[in-house]
């Protein structure tokens, strides 16, 4: 897909934050937009440009003189579970997150991230589908989300260097005293920081946690090819799904805009049930956090999403003839 048939995937988890965090009600933003009364109770929505675009332009109105940018940036935490942004405040600094999100960019959405570095900084570009500019405000959230990041990592008042943006924000004054400098106008949306910054360390770096989330985002990667079968795309939604709870056939169905009925149809076409797939998701994510981490028992029944640890323990012990710790034991003996 390309331009403006390209669809936007948007984080929901993050999207029901900012609206608590803005006291605006959900049902309001969606009728403003002219969206699915349902969409906020779905694990995922899958947008086309207009109707984000649309979301973005309603959300600025309904919150009336505050500026949604700043807001957004502000709204940044590890608290929503969003791997591709996850993955980035577990990287190592600015630089390597920047990289990072640029490869997976497109699992966000039809945005494509340039990340050019040279001897005194690195500069940041996004460059947005052809044929319908943005509203103003998205290229304001995206410059701010970067320079959030920066900060919320390095736990330092990042200043940009040069910040350009297609049209001015709604509220100039606002955003350049949040970002600390002048923002010039120009034909694109770009960030540049300064080489210390972009290699400032992140406190939040964790790199066994990238161990997790770097393959899942590759493979979730290869399941947007055309030609990936349904096997593939139920795993690559299973392992996003699961962590909130919500690793069911109903679930993975809405998640991937097809009906129960369907999904199971087509899977037995595959030869595949879900309760396979779900089991071997769970297996093989169970034995990478057993032996790659020293995540407790506790987070890794969350991470696979059963309700406690006995639920964890009686699964894995009826699949693999093993224990949890034994598996454990065993890596670290």
């Amino acid at each position: 897909m390309s331009g403006l048939l390209a669809p936007f995937r948007l984080s929901l988890p993050f999207v029901r934050v900012l609206l608590a965090d803005l006291g605006v009600r959900p049902a309001d933003l969606l009728v403003a937009a002219d969206l699915p009364g349902d969409l906020m109770s779905r694990d995922e929505a899958v947008l086309s440009p207009a109707q984000y675009y649309a979301l973005f332009e309603s959300l600025e109105h309904l919150v009336g003189d505050r500026d949604l940018a700043i807001t957004v940036a502000d709204t940044l935490s590890p608290e929503v579970f969003d791997p591709p942004i996850f993955a980035a405040m577990c990287s190592p600094n600015l630089h390597v997150a920047a990289e990072r999100i640029a490869v997976h960019k497109r699992l966000l959405g039809p945005l494509r991230l340039r990340v050019d570095a040279d001897a005194d900084g690195v500069d940041l570009e996004i460059t947005w589908p052809a044929g319908d500019p943005p509203p103003a405000v998205l290229p304001v959230v995206e410059v701010a989300f970067w320079v959030a990041l920066a900060r919320f990592g390095t736990r330092t008042q990042v200043v940009p260097q040069r910040v350009v943006l297609p049209q001015a924000p709604r509220n100039p004054a606002a955003v350049e005293t949040w970002l600390r400098t002048r923002v010039e106008r120009g034909a694109t949306t770009f960030v540049r920081f300064s080489r210390l910054d972009a290699t400032r360390p992140f406190l939040t770096a964790n790199a066994g946690m990238w161990e997790f989330f770097e393959p899942e985002l590759r493979r979730r990667l290869d399941d947007l090819a055309a030609d990936a079968t349904l096997r593939a795309k139920v795993r690559a939604a299973l392992v996003e799904l699961l962590p909130a709870g919500a690793g069911t056939t109903h679930r993975v169905a809405r998640h991937l805009g097809v009906s129960t009925r369907t999904l199971q149809r087509r899977l037995g076409e595959e030869g595949a049930t879900f309760g396979d797939i779900l089991a071997d998701v769970r297996e093989e994510l169970a034995r990478h956090y057993l032996t790659k981490s020293a995540l407790p028992l506790t987070e890794i029944a969350f991470l696979l999403g059963y309700d406690d640890p006995n639920s964890f323990h009686r699964a894995f012990n009826r699949r693999t003839g093993r224990t949890p710790l034994g598996v454990r034991a065993t890596a670290t003996g």
